[in-house]
């Protein structure tokens, strides 16, 4: 195996020479119908060396991959930190890589695992790591939109209580639409299980939520 000591350089274009990796917080992900292909691809380049390729999959990935990490942990700067950090374990990692799973899936484990063996307790889940409420018509009258506040706040507090591999689940297949089967590769852990995880999440979620419903 070849020793990968650090990050690869970034690309001459775009910064100056150096150890530093490639930006990744707040970088844009695209997907095109053939992402899953492009990214086997430019993994199997990113892992001989190349890191523009392995560049232009940080670009394509650490949007969704950071708002996993707010979902998650809480807090933004955790959440950056977090995605940074697993992106320098991505690179590291990348000739074992076997490609069992897309590169997205493979991400999405490192950082679920990273923020599930975080030594702290989340932080107060801040109410925009939640899904964003609909928009309130210009005419909302004030008790509407309290209540929907307190909706969205009780929503917030459930989720804090729940187990964190309940959460991580929820959020997979809820917020990030995973299947089954994904859950289970990331989280390294059987359909049966996440099934089971994800039951007791929705209806703990279901009784707090009842007062408005």
């Amino acid at each position: 195996m070849r020793d990968r000591p650090g990050p690869p350089p970034p690309p001459p274009a775009d910064r100056p020479q150096g150890p530093a990796p490639p930006s990744i917080v707040g970088a844009q992900a695209g997907r095109d119908p053939s992402i899953d292909l492009a990214d086997r691809l430019l993994a199997v380049r990113a892992a001989e060396g190349d890191d523009d390729a392995f560049a232009v999959l940080v670009r394509r990935h650490s949007s969704s991959l950071l708002a996993l990490a707010h979902h998650l942990l809480g807090n933004r700067a955790d959440a950056e930190d977090a995605v940074q950090d697993s992106f320098l374990a991505a690179w590291r990692q990348l000739p074992e890589f076997r490609h069992s799973a897309s590169f997205g899936t493979w991400m999405y484990r490192i950082v679920t695992n990273r923020c599930l063996n975080a030594r702290r307790r989340p932080r107060a889940l801040p109410l925009d790591a939640v899904a964003e409420p609909a928009a309130r018509d210009a005419g909302s009258s004030p008790p509407r939109v309290a209540e929907t506040d307190a909706a969205t706040a009780a929503l917030s507090q459930a989720l804090r209580e729940l187990t964190p591999e309940q959460r991580a689940c929820w959020v997979l297949r809820e917020l990030h639409g995973l299947h089954y089967e994904e859950i289970a590769h990331v989280t390294g852990t059987s359909e049966q299980t996440i099934r089971g995880r994800l039951f007791r999440a929705r209806h703990a979620l279901q009784e707090a939520m009842r007062p408005w419903h």
